[in-house]
């Protein structure tokens, strides 16, 4: 089997045009929303459960479809799956942006998770079929300013369609959609990979099925454990059995099919293995984290989405900035190790800052901890798929791609749920003490404590004191979370990245500091 033949450089900056613009929709569908949420669920009179369930809702079914898209993008046309997950993107946006109440929100979210797990790991499995590893670190930079991009300009934008009237929360949704369909088109007429069909290609749809449905099982108790049910009860015994049963299932289906969805001869690998526990941390930390710093300075301190924005750009501009720069050193000298060690590090300090906060903390040192954080995420969150993909030979690259990617968004969705109802009881009790058991109503039955202009003065004061308080307590929890990664990332053998797009037949999956010479 010869090594497939390296693009030239205009062909990859004609293909990578198109790449980076998916990345870009996927990412900002997030970001521009994030910001708007505290403003939706209060004008939709959501409760801080349906709040955190909204995020969660995507975050699950982009997760539990993300092994399957890498999977697929093994087996079958890279640029057709690419364009599928456009199209399921769009129609999600769309049944988003025309929900009349949370819970069809909730639903059509969902949906459009589906789209962005094809979009975000797609997009990595190509990259890597085109760019050898040594190169990918520079091209990783790239990819880095786009997510900066997303992540500081949704924001920003999502604060301006919610502030303007004649627009409303609702564009939010809507605005991705020509985005989309440009990067539709793009694609179309730049992307050309070579495909050889494998007539006995299979998909593990049994396997995949196991691993969503004990995931979202395991999700569902997290978010509603210690508020509609106790911790220890019969339904924490039939949800947390019942999720150990599906995926110890899956574990054994995965183990004997031929073409698994998430390969155990892959992520039981040394440098794969450590690389998804890092991520995996990384995601809780940094999803679990970031997501409700919109809900901290909209609900907490009272500015308006616009300014709460702005508010976030120090911890995108040390994204744009570390991830750039960390990319551009690591082609120069082909080891990765030391960035991840640095960059995990520097993450369990942005949050443990974050984490003394409270509703009355100067802005200026808020913002210096979202930028110590921001730098921490660029350092890590694409050069730990790097290190991944750097192990294994491009025949599995995608189904790597994806189970790195989907431990990733299962931690982020972890992450998640467990912070939001950490959040959401932690401000129950607090309200509920402040007005000694007769906190505002929320939900369809009243006003949500979320809708603060439709609050009482005295009533919003409270509220606003609770949340801001009650936030830096996830913080602290994703700084602990944060110190797995550290650990994983100390653990790591010494990675040399390939110069080559594949390794040699016989190396099926090895560490990345075994790799031969002549592959380097």
């Amino acid at each position: 089997m010869e090594s497939p033949e390296v693009m030239g450089r205009r062909q990859v900056f004609e293909s990578l045009s198109g790449l980076l613009l998916v990345l870009f929709v996927a990412m900002i569908s997030s970001t521009v929303v994030s910001i708007a949420l505290p403003r939706i669920i209060g004008s939709l009179n959501g409760t801080q459960t349906q709040y955190t369930w909204v995020v969660t809702a995507t975050l699950l079914t982009m997760t539990a479809s993300t092994p399957i898209w890498g999977k697929l993008a093994d087996l079958f046309n890279k640029k057709l799956l690419l364009q599928v997950g456009i199209t399921i993107f769009v129609t999600g946006s769309l049944l988003a942006g025309f929900s009349q109440n949370v819970g069809e929100m909730i639903a059509a979210r969902a949906f459009q998770g589906l789209g962005v797990g094809a979009l975000q790991s797609l997009v990595q499995v190509v990259i890597a079929a085109i760019i050898p590893p040594r190169e990918r670190g520079k091209y990783n930079g790239y990819l880095g300013g786009v997510m900066a991009l997303a992540t500081v300009g949704g924001p920003l934008l999502g604060g301006l369609i919610v502030d303007v009237s004649w627009l409303g929360w609702r564009w939010c949704f809507f605005v991705g959609v020509p985005i989309a369909v440009i990067a539709f088109i793009v694609l179309q007429k730049t992307l050309h990979l070579p495909h050889v069909r494998r007539e006995d290609a299979k998909v593990d749809y049994l396997g995949a099925t196991l691993i969503a449905a004990g995931v979202s099982l395991l999700l569902i108790w997290v978010s509603f454990v210690g508020n509609s049910f106790a911790w220890l009860s019969w339904q924490t015994g039939a949800m947390v059995g019942g999720s150990l049963v599906l995926l110890g299932a899956a574990i054994a289906v995965e183990s004997r099919v031929p073409e698994p969805v998430v390969p155990l001869r892959i992520v039981a690998s040394r440098t794969p293995a450590l690389a998804i526990l890092a991520s995996v941390a990384v995601g809780m930390a940094m999803f679990g984290g970031a997501v409700f710093l919109g809900q901290y300075f909209q609900v907490g301190r009272g500015y308006s989405p616009t300014e709460a924005g702005l508010l976030t750009i120090p911890m995108m501009a040390g994204v744009l900035v570390s991830s750039t720069i960390s990319g551009r050193l690591i082609s120069r000298v082909g080891k990765i190790k030391p960035y991840l060690i640095a960059g995990t590090t520097i993450l369990v300090l942005g949050f443990f800052g974050l984490g003394l906060m409270d509703h009355a903390t100067p802005l200026w040192q808020v913002g210096g901890a979202m930028l110590v954080v921001g730098i921490g995420v660029g350092m890590t969150m694409q050069n730990l798929v790097l290190a991944v993909q750097n192990a294994v030979p491009l025949s599995d690259v995608g189904a790597a791609t994806g189970s790195i990617t989907f431990f990733r968004s299962l931690g982020g969705t972890v992450g998640v749920s467990v912070l939001g109802a950490v959040l959401a009881n932690r401000v129950t009790a607090d309200l509920n003490a402040a007005f000694g058991g007769a906190m505002p109503q929320s939900g369809s039955g009243g006003t949500s404590a979320l809708n603060l202009k439709a609050l009482p003065p005295q009533v919003r004061e409270v509220v606003m004191t609770v949340y801001g308080d009650a936030t830096a307590h996830i913080f602290l929890i994703s700084a602990a979370v944060g110190i797995v990664g550290v650990l994983a990332a100390l653990a790591l053998k010494p990675i040399r990245l390939r110069t080559t797009l594949d390794l040699k037949p016989q190396t099926a999956v090895e560490d990345a500091d075994s790799v031969p010479t002549s592959a380097r």
